[in-house]
């Protein structure tokens, strides 16, 4: 008889910002199937998801894959559920019309690795600040990368857990990075993206070492914040061999710019002012290789007759992938072609 440890993951109920819950349970003989994974409960009272007196909510496994740093254990990524079986407030991920896995989506997740000791990122002097942005972007060497070993450690984490991750960099500020995830279907896209955060998250507490999240961590100074750019296609992108249909697509999104905003992430207009490669907040507009566009349209499509795919630049880094790909497949729907 073998003994698995379980690892359930879900999002909690708290607001504007999810934050990743996981408590383990322990199951003999577990076959690593998703399909035999049961539900479980939690109480939503103590995770803003339930009222003390019907504090039951329950979590249904989703997604599964090997936990890379554990013997015999599984990273066990949940949807929740109401007492009644329906979809909970909270679930994102209910909203994505996208059952056929026609919609492809690639997430570029940038972060800060946070020194909770001086309250700044990695390589900020307790007492003031490093040097200017410009040589920090995909840098080597210790005056320029900070938390190498962090960043390299959750690659390699996310790599040996399967998921599909397609790279790393260190980002534009100090002390901050970038790793992208690609999936075909919109729910997976977001399933293999919480499994990774929660890795990171999990990799930064055996140093004392936070993950800081948020849009516009430095606020108002002169340092770049955080996106979750999300690159996005179906199957008419991907042979539309036409402009215009790219066009029409682009264009499907400007009379919802709100109903985007609004599940792009929190404190976004910290973020998108038109400086440091971002496009205002109040203004929608899209671009060829344009990274100061609300929407970039990428060489690479034009280059291959007009096929291919989008870049939404305006989620932020601390945007529920699945709400940005469900308002992203819903609008990209809508589009008359």
């Amino acid at each position: 008889m073998s003994v698995s440890k379980l690892e359930y993951i879900w999002l909690d109920g708290y607001k504007p910002t999810q934050s990743l819950r996981s408590k383990t349970k322990i199951e003999k003989d577990f076959s690593g199937k998703l399909e035999d994974l049961p539900n479980w409960s939690f109480d939503g009272s103590s995770t803003e998801q339930a009222p003390g007196g019907s504090s039951d909510c329950v979590l249904k496994p989703v997604f599964v894959v090997k936990d890379p740093q554990r013997k015999d254990a599984y990273l066990v990524m949940c949807e929740v559920l109401s007492s009644d079986g329906t979809p909970h407030p909270s679930n994102g991920r209910a909203l994505i019309q996208d059952d056929d896995n026609d919609f492809w989506f690639g997430f570029e997740q940038e972060y800060f690795l946070w020194d909770t000791k001086t309250n700044k990122p990695l390589g900020f002097p307790p007492g003031g600040f490093p040097g200017p942005q410009g040589p920090y972007y995909c840098s080597v060497g210790a005056y320029n990368a900070f938390g190498r070993s962090i960043v390299e450690e959750h690659l390699d984490a996310c790599l040996d857990a399967g998921l599909n991750v397609e790279g790393i960099n260190a980002e534009v500020a100090a002390g901050q990075w970038e790793f992208q995830i690609f999936a075909k279907g919109a729910k997976e896209a977001g399933d293999q993206m919480w499994v990774a955060r929660y890795l990171l998250e999990r990799i930064g507490e055996k140093s004392g070492v936070a993950v800081n999240w948020h849009c516009k961590p430095l606020g108002a100074l002169d340092w770049n914040g955080s996106g979750m750019h999300a690159n996005f296609s179906n199957g008419i992108l991907r042979t539309a061999n036409s402009k215009e249909t790219f066009e029409k697509i682009c264009e499907a999104f400007r009379p919802v710019v709100k109903e985007h905003i609004e599940v792009y992430g929190a404190d976004n207009h910290l973020r998108l002012t038109g400086k440091h490669e971002t496009a205002s907040i109040h203004d929608f507009s899209f671009g060829v290789s344009d990274r100061g566009a609300s929407i970039r349209i990428p060489l690479y499509a034009v280059q291959h007759n007009w096929s291919g795919y989008l870049e939404d630049r305006r989620p932020n880094s601390a945007a529920d992938p699945y709400k940005v790909a469900a308002r992203i497949v819903k609008t990209v729907k809508s589009a008359v072609i």
